[in-house]
């Protein structure tokens, strides 16, 4: 367990520089440059990646029970997952999802989280999905006190949202009936 949470403390650390010191990730920018800044960042995240996936692994192998969430609850979960890869999809596809939700990553992270929160009671499931959803909310809050930096999408066209919703309803399906298994072991149907 213990791996898994430093892998959380890590990703969603780093991830939250902005929020908690956004002066600070200002100087640390500006005094390294990008590339250096943006490297040293992705390779944070990436060992907090990996620390989450080996603790959330190891700590499969032997789980702590909180609560046992009732069989109609994966239903529910399921349909709070549909609009998560489109809205993955439609953060970097500008268009009017992305105009009328400000922030669709977060949307979906929140989903996610919260859909998973929903279908799956062990410790360690709480730890992983609850972090990841109190952080994006944190993470919304705090974007309304704090300077938006610009994020690399593609031009924006009418056809940007059909786009994300077909291609994020199609990941949604891969995933569905084959990735998650493949992925983590994990057969969701």
């Amino acid at each position: 367990m213990a791996t898994l949470i430093a892998g959380l403390i890590l990703f969603l650390g780093v991830h939250s520089l902005s929020i908690v010191n956004e002066p600070l990730r200002n100087r640390l920018h500006d005094s390294m440059g990008e590339f250096p800044f943006k490297g040293l960042y992705g390779l944070v995240s990436l060992l907090g990646l990996v620390l989450i996936v080996w603790g959330y692994g190891a700590a499969r192998m032997d789980p702590t029970v909180i609560y046992t969430p009732p069989g109609w609850l994966r239903h529910l979960s399921f349909l709070l997952l549909v609009p998560v890869f489109p809205l993955l999809f439609a953060t970097y596809l500008p268009g009017k999802i992305k105009a009328k939700l400000g922030h669709p990553m977060l949307v979906a992270v929140k989903l996610w989280a919260l859909a998973h929160l929903l279908a799956n009671g062990m410790l360690h499931d709480l730890l992983l999905f609850g972090s990841f959803l109190a952080w994006a909310v944190v993470d919304r809050i705090s974007m309304k006190s704090r300077t938006q930096r610009p994020i690399p999408t593609a031009p924006t066209t009418r056809a940007n949202d059909a786009i994300a919703i077909i291609g994020g309803l199609a990941v949604y399906v891969l995933m569905v009936v084959w990735a998650h298994q493949w992925l983590f072991g994990v057969a969701p149907v």
